[in-house]
């Protein structure tokens, strides 16, 4: 959960460092003090009582997603500078994170438990291995050749709209021509796009 003076905070200083002084006509401590209208006047009933949210910001707000995401690029500053000096990749997506390494596990661990410590509000949960996915597409370390095709979790059933289903015509052409992109897009040798395409057109079998 994001501490929300610090994030108001932070995000001013996002703006700084992007060389903003106003955004729009409006200067950065008004866009604080509107930043801290929509992130702290939130307000929800429980139980007949009335509740004032302290801590973080509403759920589905685009904002809090947004202010997330510049919170995420502040703590995250010290080990993207760490894998751009060994030459390495780092991703990050909300609240998820991709990186590679080619020194020790060891030294990998001392680095995401020396992440821990960071911050009191974000802790890491990682996976170390050949083969992990990310979102949707699997990465994997073929003897220092990074491939990729595309994920689907163990709890994923095959299901998409019956082709016998009350449905306008483009829908199922949608589905199998997103599929298709997906595979090709995703795919980075011939063989992973061939297993996908096969997954597709078997999943289409399953569904009529």
């Amino acid at each position: 959960m994001l501490p929300q003076n610090e994030a108001l905070d932070i995000l001013v200083e996002f703006l700084r460092f992007h060389g903003y002084t106003k955004v729009k006509g409006i200067d950065l401590e008004t866009i604080r003090q509107l930043a801290a209208i929509v992130l702290k006047e939130n307000v929800f009933v429980y139980g007949n009582k009335i509740y004032k949210q302290v801590l973080g910001g509403a759920m589905g707000s685009s904002f809090t997603l947004t202010l997330a995401n510049i919170f995420m690029w502040k703590w995250q500053k010290e080990l993207v500078r760490r894998q751009d000096m060994t030459g390495e990749f780092y991703g990050q997506y909300i609240d998820d994170i991709f990186m590679t390494w080619n020194k020790s596990e060891k030294s990998l661990k001392d680095l995401l438990d020396d992440g821990n410590k960071w911050h009191p509000n974000i802790k890491l949960e990682y996976k170390i291995g050949k083969s992990l996915p990310f979102l949707d597409v699997l990465f994997t370390n073929n003897n220092g050749i990074l491939t990729t095709s595309v994920y689907h979790k163990p709890a994923a059933e095959p299901y998409v709209v019956p082709f016998l289903s009350d449905h306008p015509r483009h829908v199922f052409v949608n589905v199998i021509q997103t599929s298709l992109a997906r595979a090709a897009r995703y795919s980075s040798t011939f063989e992973s796009f061939n297993n996908e395409r096969r997954y597709i057109q078997l999943t289409l079998l399953y569904n009529g």
